[in-house]
């Protein structure tokens, strides 16, 4: 998932920057409004985290990120824990807002909250069909049968579930995995997404991510496992499994 960062303290950058890091959030730090504004209007962001300082109060910086008809979720971080100045920012466009000093995993735990939200999931355990990716803990399930991803892979199921029905391209796979930074020859999602297929294959599920050639790869929200394993035969097929995940 790509954040874009708004904040002016290098500190603070730098610490946000590095607990969403350590969770698998790519961030892209600005220091001023406008430039963040210009980022928004070029680039797509999961989600966007603005500090708001006494000076800049939040609305208006809030109504115009709207007014770019971007409807990614806005988190505001800010020193000032007044009930008006919440009420203004809620009301402008804002999804949440956390009050300084904060503990990283809170601020973690609220994008993934807010993400869940806007993509329709009301739960940390994401569900397409038979495709369960716990967010919390990166753990990914065909029904009963566990699915041994590494974390690039599990990085791409996450965004497939996440955008359950639409259609992907591969510049937004890299993107999502990389952020612009150090990218990979773009046929490495293929190699990602034909891992991801086999390991779904080798628990049962056939055709679950869908190619359309030109375009990109999606996941059918309607998907079910072709012939389902029982429960007793979960065990032996996960120790294999989890060798060649090794």
């Amino acid at each position: 998932m790509r954040i874009l960062l708004v904040e002016d303290d290098l500190a603070m950058q730098h610490s946000v920057s590095k607990a969403l890091d350590l969770v698998g959030f790519v961030v892209e730090c600005c220091s001023t409004n406008q430039e963040g504004l210009e980022r928004i209007k070029y680039y797509d962001y999961d989600v966007i985290i603005v500090d708001l300082t006494e000076d800049t109060l939040g609305e208006d910086l809030i109504r115009k990120i709207r007014g770019c008809q971007i409807d990614s979720p806005i988190i505001c971080l800010s020193s000032v824990d007044k009930a008006q100045i919440k009420v203004g920012v809620f009301a402008a466009g804002a999804d949440d807002y956390l009050v300084k000093p904060f503990a990283s995993v809170e601020l973690v735990a609220r994008v993934q909250a807010v993400l869940r939200r806007f993509h329709g999931f009301s739960e940390s355990v994401l569900k397409v069909g038979d495709v369960h990716l716990n967010l919390n803990t990166k753990e990914a399930a065909i029904g009963d049968m566990p699915l041994h991803l590494t974390g690039k892979e599990s990085a791409i199921l996450e965004l497939l579930m996440l955008r359950k029905g639409t259609v992907l391209s591969k510049e937004t796979f890299l993107n999502h995995l990389y952020g612009g930074m150090d990218e990979p020859e773009i046929k490495i999602v293929d190699v990602f997404i034909c891992k991801i297929r086999k390991k779904m294959q080798q628990v049962g599920l056939h055709n679950a991510i869908t190619t359309l050639w030109g375009r990109g790869y999606m996941l059918r929200e309607e998907n079910a496992m072709r012939y389902p394993y029982k429960k007793r035969d979960a065990q032996q097929l996960s120790s294999s499994l989890s060798m060649e995940a090794d």
